[in-house]
């Protein structure tokens, strides 16, 4: 059996960035540090990127725990709103021209994105009056697109060099890059593929930002119910029995799962949440990981 690591003061951050392979359960991840969060008083935000038909709100979604979709678009007025201000930047936003074209400059959708989790961190937040959030949770994009939305602002500010962009673009990369404020969670399945593109992260993270991993999540980890000597005594039972077929490959996935996990914590600390056998995850099996999680956030 192995023992979870522990991540000292993940949640005492300003924002914990969220990201992983597709499919590996990173939005789970994001839920039950929310939930852990708010169990410790903290007032917590969940921004996802948005889709169709999402929300675009501030909106509270379980007690000191709120969810907010964030639209290029929509940021992209706030900003001109905030920089610009008065007729000209209505004149912007209602141009379509503009905005289309505001979009399709290369790395100004993923640096709206995260100048408003930025913004959404600030405890003096500058678009809107409402009470500060204590953290905010960023459910970030994969690993590649996630890399480069933490590399975009500091490209923005080095190339336009001078100006708003430049200066804001310059404080979002110093809030992101500071160690006390932003933790990077990656999230990874115990299979070898996830394994492998988080080892990549995790290089690429260190040889263009300079930074490393908070923590690295785990997901779905089998349980291992069997020692080496039961599983000599199951085998004797008979290999043609249902039961012994599933115990077996049961024992063989764990014992994987096991071989994946410690090739990642050769590279960061790695906290488990083990695989529930249920179709979907709902609030219950939510709050179940959350709890497991829990004891190794000091």
């Amino acid at each position: 059996m192995y023992s979870d690591a522990q991540v000292a003061f993940l949640l005492d951050k300003r924002l914990v960035f969220v990201t992983g392979k597709g499919g590996v359960g990173k939005t789970t991840v994001a839920s039950c540090l929310a939930r852990v969060a708010a169990r410790r008083g903290k007032r917590v935000i969940v921004c996802e990127v948005a889709g169709d038909e999402r929300w675009h709100d501030e909106i509270e979604v379980a007690p000191r725990i709120h969810s907010i979709a964030v639209d290029p678009e929509l940021a992209m007025r706030e900003y001109l709103s905030d920089q610009v201000g008065g007729a000209l930047s209505r004149v912007m936003v209602s141009s379509r021209v503009f905005m289309y074209l505001a979009a399709a400059a290369p790395g100004l959708r993923e640096l709206l994105m995260i100048g408003k989790v930025w913004d959404l961190a600030q405890l003096d937040q500058r678009r809107t009056g409402d009470t500060p959030y204590d953290l905010v949770i960023l459910d970030a994009p994969a690993t590649g697109h996630a890399l480069g939305m933490l590399r975009t602002p500091r490209t923005f500010r080095d190339v336009a060099r001078v100006g708003p962009i430049s200066r804001q673009a310059g404080k979002i990369d110093k809030f992101l890059t500071d160690p006390e404020l932003t933790a990077i969670v990656a999230v990874a399945a115990p299979e070898e593929m996830p394994v492998n593109e988080t080892i990549d992260f995790i290089a690429a993270l260190g040889d263009e930002m300079h930074l490393e991993p908070d923590a690295v999540v785990v997901n779905g980890v089998y349980p291992d119910h069997f020692r080496d000597h039961e599983i000599t005594a199951v085998e004797a039972l008979g290999a043609d029995l249902p039961q012994v077929r599933a115990a077996l490959a049961t024992h063989r996935r764990a014992r994987h799962h096991r071989n994946q996990v410690r090739r990642l914590r050769r590279r960061a600390p790695a906290l488990i949440l083990p695989f529930l056998f249920e179709a979907e995850l709902g609030d219950d099996s939510l709050e179940q990981l959350s709890r497991v999680l829990e004891p190794r956030l000091r």
